[in-house]
C-alpha cells in the first residue's frame, strides 16, 4: 500500500507560502487543478495583491493577431474577474492587455486599494468603465491607457479629479507613420479609429493632474499650444516622452518646457521612411530637417 504523499499533510499556510514562489501562470496551470485543498491555497487572497500579465505579453516576439479576437478578450476578462474575486479587495497592481468594460466594472467595485492600472491595447474599454474606475479606485498613482482608442479626455478629467495621487500617466499611440509595424495584426478599423482630439486630452491633464511626474505621449498629434498647457499645469514633471510627436519642433519643446529645470525629455527624433512624406513640397531634404529640427536626414 502506497504511503500518503507528504504534500497532503501541508497546512494551508505552508502550501500558500510555497505557491507564492511560483509565477502566476505556473499557479494557474498547475496547483489550481490538483485538488480542492491546493485550489484554496492557490487562490488565497495573499497571492493576489498583484495581477500582472505584462511580462507574458512582452515575452512574445511581436503582437499576435489572435490577441485582438473576441475569444481572447473573453479569456482575459475571465482571468481578471477571478483575480478580483479571489483578492478580496487586496489587489493593488493590475497590468493586462485586451480586457473590456465588463471586467473593469468589477475592478471598480472590488479594488479600492488599486494603485497601478495598466490596460494597454484594450479595444473595448470605454469612458463608461473608466468613469467607474475613477470613482472606485481613488488610490491610483499610475495609469497606462496606451492604444485604447475608446478612452477620451472625459476619462482623463475624471481620473485627475478623483485620484489625486496620480504620478504616472502613459498615453501612447500606434506609430501611424510606419503602419507596417501593425498591419495585419491590429484590425484596420481600429487603427483608423485613432483619437484625433489629443489637445482636449492635454487640457484635461493640465487642469486635473497637477501632481504628475512621469508622462508618456508617444506618437501623439499634440500641438505646441497643448504641450505648453501641460507644462504649465504639471509643474512637478520629471520625465516627458514625446517620441514620434512630429507636430512639435525642438523650438516648441524648448519654449514649453523652459520653466521645468529638472525635466528629462525624450524628443520626437526617430527614423522616418522617406516614402511616408510627399517630398515634392521641398526643394531639398535639408529643408524638411530645418523645419522640424529632427536631424534625421543629416549625413
Amino acid at each position: 500500500m502506497a504511503e500518503p504523499s507528504p504534500w497532503a499533510e501541508l497546512t494551508h499556510e505552508c502550501l500558500t507560502n510555497i505557491l507564492s514562489r511560483l509565477t502566476m501562470e505556473q499557479r494557474w496551470r498547475g496547483p489550481m487543478l490538483v485538488c480542492k485543498h491546493w485550489f484554496r491555497a492557490a487562490t488565497d487572497p495573499s497571492l493576489f495583491s498583484h495581477f500582472d500579465l505584462e511580462k507574458r505579453f512582452e515575452s512574445a516576439p511581436t503582437e499576435l493577431p489572435a490577441w485582438w479576437l473576441p475569444e481572447f478578450e473573453t479569456k482575459i476578462d475571465s482571468m481578471l474577474r477571478s483575480a478580483v474575486r479571489w483578492s478580496l479587495g487586496s489587489l493593488s497592481v493590475i497590468r493586462i492587455r485586451h480586457c473590456s468594460d465588463s471586467s473593469l466594472d468589477l475592478v471598480a467595485q472590488g479594488c479600492p486599494n488599486l494603485e497601478v492600472l495598466s490596460i494597454k491595447s484594450c479595444a473595448n474599454v470605454t469612458d463608461r468603465s473608466m468613469a467607474k474606475i475613477a470613482f472606485g479606485c481613488q488610490k491610483l498613482r499610475e495609469v497606462d491607457i496606451s492604444y485604447c482608442h475608446e478612452i477620451s479626455n472625459v476619462s482623463l478629467a475624471l481620473i485627475g479629479r478623483h485620484c489625486p495621487n496620480i504620478k504616472t500617466l502613459k498615453r501612447n499611440f500606434f506609430n501611424n507613420l510606419d503602419p507596417s509595424q501593425h498591419k495585419g495584426i491590429v484590425p484596420d478599423n481600429y487603427l483608423d479609429a485613432r483619437p484625433q482630439d489629443v489637445d482636449s486630452e492635454a487640457a484635461a491633464i493640465a487642469k486635473f493632474m497637477h501632481n504628475l511626474e512621469y508622462l508618456e505621449l508617444g506618437f501623439s498629434k499634440l500641438s505646441a499650444k497643448a504641450l505648453t498647457l501641460i507644462c504649465e499645469g504639471c509643474p512637478n514633471l520629471k520625465y516627458l516622452d514625446l517620441f514620434g510627436c512630429v507636430n512639435l519642433t525642438s523650438r516648441d519643446i524648448m519654449n514649453a518646457t523652459s520653466s521645468l529645470e529638472h525635466l528629462e525629455i525624450r524628443k520626437p527624433n526617430f527614423y522616418i521612411p522617406r516614402s511616408v512624406f510627399h517630398t515634392e513640397r521641398y526643394d531639398h531634404w535639408r529643408l524638411y530637417d530645418e523645419r522640424f529640427q529632427t536631424d534625421i536626414f543629416r549625413i
